[in-house]
């Protein structure tokens, strides 16, 4: 009878009974607990309990000891999580209860000013963080095709990165440095200093110390008015940590839909890495590349890819992440990965440092893949000269500094002995000190000496 059923007794179910099912909410699905049967290290093991990989889980022990918990791997019945907070006070057999939904974090204009944890939780006792939206840790990955290509210079406020290492709008790069040579302070310039509309900072893995002193002294009041920042210190799990990382691109994502033009600044991309070999090697993972497991090596791209510029909405989001090198050693595991993913990179120099030369930037070392495509023809042939004479004289200095290098012997080097110090003194800016991008070009003709 078409789309009825008549049943034995002549009684007809119709689509309409069918249609005011559809319409009933379906009953919510109640979690399945399961209990704690095994701890080693910060891996907690439970069964009995259902839940995805990236689950919420509530771990409850007698005596009101609460702890919180994903889910990052399973064998058979078992599921391996991950806390977020200390684990004492934990007793064998406590109540594992799956939480239902995924993170999501509360974003807005109000945002601005503001200091959160990984969890996106205010740090700063400012009060709650008024809700325009709510966002997920996670992001769909943007269409490549749909993202919109790299045309236009960011001004970072930076003479030496403008007028050398010209950064462009949806660009990402890598700091490279080892420790303590300037990292903060070059992000803290930029961060100041930029012609962003909005710049969210992650503080990922470093000291807890740093995180009040770079809020206050480096960002200070006029930096944070347009600043977000994320931290997330070395004290803190290593979900935490990741977290940490995960929230400051979806902060950032967040701005950049809305059509702004955002810069993020992320300190730092090694400790991202080390936060995530952790949690890998504790779940059986097995090493690969000095202790590294694979998964290190697929999570990087896909943390980096959430930056760029977006589609039709005209945002953008320009990142800088730190990568530490441990040594001053450029072919570090993670250096040279990040190497392959970023579109340049800024080295910073101990040498540089060392002799007070601040900010600590290595010219010849640093490479921004995108300046050919954002700059005209007479930037890039005025920086060309300049890292032409920078680059001979380094390349001779041993021999100028003994002694052994007669004067008339190379015309090309006794120009650069000549030009280095008005090199130098170009490349030197003060933390307080902001240089437009028409200011740092200006300055750059200036410290060229005329064309023979």
């Amino acid at each position: 009878m078409g789309d009825e059923l008549v049943l034995g007794d002549g009684y007809h179910w119709s689509l309409r009974i069918k249609a005011i099912r559809t319409h009933l909410a379906p009953l919510p699905t109640l979690p399945v607990e399961g209990v704690l049967t095994r701890m080693v290290g910060l891996t907690l093991e439970a069964v009995g309990c259902h839940a995805p990989i990236g689950a919420r889980c509530q771990v409850v022990a007698p005596g009101g000891v609460t702890i919180e918990a994903e889910v990052v791997g399973f064998s058979g019945d078992k599921l391996f999580l991950m806390p977020t907070t200390s684990l004492q006070g934990l007793v064998p057999n406590a109540r594992v209860i799956p939480y239902q939904g995924v993170y999501k974090i509360a974003v807005g204009e109000s945002l601005l000013g503001r200091v959160l944890d990984g969890h996106g939780q205010p740090l700063d006792l400012k009060g709650s963080i008024k809700a325009e939206a709510f966002v997920s840790l996670d992001a769909k990955a943007i269409n490549p095709l749909s993202r919109e290509p790299i045309r236009d210079v960011l001004d970072v406020g930076v003479r030496a990165i403008n007028s050398l290492i010209s950064v462009g709008r949806g660009q990402r790069l890598g700091l490279f440095a080892g420790s303590g040579v300037g990292k903060s302070v070059l992000l803290g310039m930029m961060t100041r200093h930029t012609s962003a509309d909005v710049v969210v900072v992650g503080l990922i893995g470093e000291r807890g110390r740093e995180v009040k002193e770079f809020v206050q002294e480096i960002l200070g009041d006029e930096g944070m008015k347009k600043a977000v920042v994320v931290a997330a210190p070395a004290d803190t799990s290593p979900l935490m940590r990741i977290h940490g990382s995960l929230l400051a691109n979806s902060i950032a994502e967040y701005f950049r839909d809305q059509g702004k033009n955002v810069l993020l600044l992320m300190d730092s991309l090694t400790r991202f890495a080390q936060a995530q070999r952790e949690i890998a090697l504790s779940i059986g993972e097995p090493p690969a590349t000095k202790g590294y497991p694979p998964s290190v090596f697929a999570k990087l791209p896909q943390l980096v890819e959430r930056a760029g510029n977006g589609g039709d909405q005209g945002g953008s989001i320009t990142a800088f992440y730190t990568v530490l090198v441990e040594g001053d050693d450029q072919n570090d595991p993670i250096a040279d990965s990040a190497r392959a993913i970023l579109d340049g990179h800024i080295v910073l120099a101990r040498r540089l440092a060392e002799q007070a030369h601040f900010p600590a930037i290595d010219i010849e070392a640093s490479i921004s893949r995108c300046m050919t495509a954002i700059t005209d023809q007479d930037h890039q042939q005025s920086a060309q000269r300049f890292r032409k004479m920078y680059s001979k004289y380094l390349q001779n200095e041993d021999l100028i500094n003994v002694g052994a290098y007669q004067k008339g012997s190379d015309l090309s080097i006794d120009e650069a002995i000549e030009q280095h110090p008005r090199l130098m003194d170009f490349l030197a800016q003060n933390m307080s000190e902001k240089v437009t991008l028409v200011e740092s070009l200006a300055e750059l003709k200036q410290a060229l000496p005329e064309a023979q």
